[in-house]
């Protein structure tokens, strides 16, 4: 989205208004994975505070997926409302508010805020995970997003219809 021609572009405040920072943190207390990618049994807010249930699923796909000589890690786990946020904008800075709405969800709709879904890499382990999650009761959640995994089914059930993106 852009100004009248001769004016800066709009940015992310300009989109959303500027408003007090949502409740939580940034960096590693609101979520970030400092070292990128971490397994399901470290220690931090990440990891600790997704749904348990999910977290068990996780863990158990990963044991089975490194006995099988693949490496599967989580990339992003719960996120506070305010890293969510920092994530939506930095990427309506970017992309642009459409592509923004395609590919990161606000901190009202993020199932990360939650603690319900997670990122996995690397692709090795996301297509592994995309293979047998539903052993897990794991399911691809977006259709543009190979490595984003929700607890949606019972193990050994079935998916639902995956979205088209984080907008649909």
């Amino acid at each position: 989205i852009e100004r009248a021609a001769g004016r800066a572009p709009l940015t992310a405040d300009d989109v959303l208004g500027s408003s007090p920072e949502p409740s939580g943190s940034t960096g590693e207390a609101g979520g970030d994975i400092p070292a990128g990618a971490a397994g399901p049994n470290d220690d931090i807010p990440a990891i600790t505070r997704l749904d348990p249930a999910l977290r068990a699923a996780v863990r158990h796909a990963a044991d089975d997926a490194h006995a099988a000589g693949i490496d599967l890690w989580i990339t992003s786990g719960w996120r506070s409302p305010a890293y969510q946020q920092s994530l939506y904008d930095e990427a309506i800075r970017t992309k642009g508010l459409a592509e923004a709405r395609r590919t990161v969800a606000t901190p009202e709709t993020s199932q990360h805020v939650s603690g319900n879904a997670v990122d996995i890499g690397p692709t090795e382990g996301a297509y592994w995970l995309i293979q047998h999650g539903t052993d897990y009761g794991l399911c691809q959640v977006y259709a543009n997003e190979i490595w984003h995994f929700e607890l949606l089914t019972t193990p050994g059930g079935t998916c639902p219809p995956m979205h088209d993106d984080a907008e649909g």
